[in-house]
């Protein structure tokens, strides 16, 4: 059974802006190894941490660092802490996208078997 759904949409130009304003959203939003990617991939993973966020119905004591994307082929979230007991058992599905200036995140999550 579907648990929750989230969607976000970031504005790569603005997210710019934005890490440029305060440049201590990079390590406030993002885990060690996130940092070092490109802009469109900081947003698109922006973006998905903002979409489980949603689709979680933002619990208490949600932590960017506790929901870190990684890739090998498809994203996927490593959950840590507050964010993996918000899941439990469940399973955490994502999509990125990025192109002509946005990236956009989809998150659904399925309550266990």
């Amino acid at each position: 059974m579907i648990r929750g759904i989230g969607v976000d949409l970031v504005d790569v130009a603005r997210f710019e802006a934005a890490l440029s304003r305060t440049p201590a959203l990079l390590e406030r939003a993002f885990t060690p190894a996130e940092r070092d990617l490109p802009l469109a991939s900081l947003a698109a993973r922006f973006a998905a941490k903002e979409a489980l966020a949603k689709a979680l119905g933002v619990p208490a004591g949600l932590s960017w660092h506790e929901a870190e994307v990684t890739s090998g082929g498809a994203p996927i979230f490593v959950l840590t802490g507050a964010v993996a007991a918000a899941v439990g058992a469940g399973r955490v599905h994502l999509s990125l996208s990025h192109d002509a200036g946005l990236a956009a995140a989809h998150v659904l999550v399925e309550d266990p078997d």
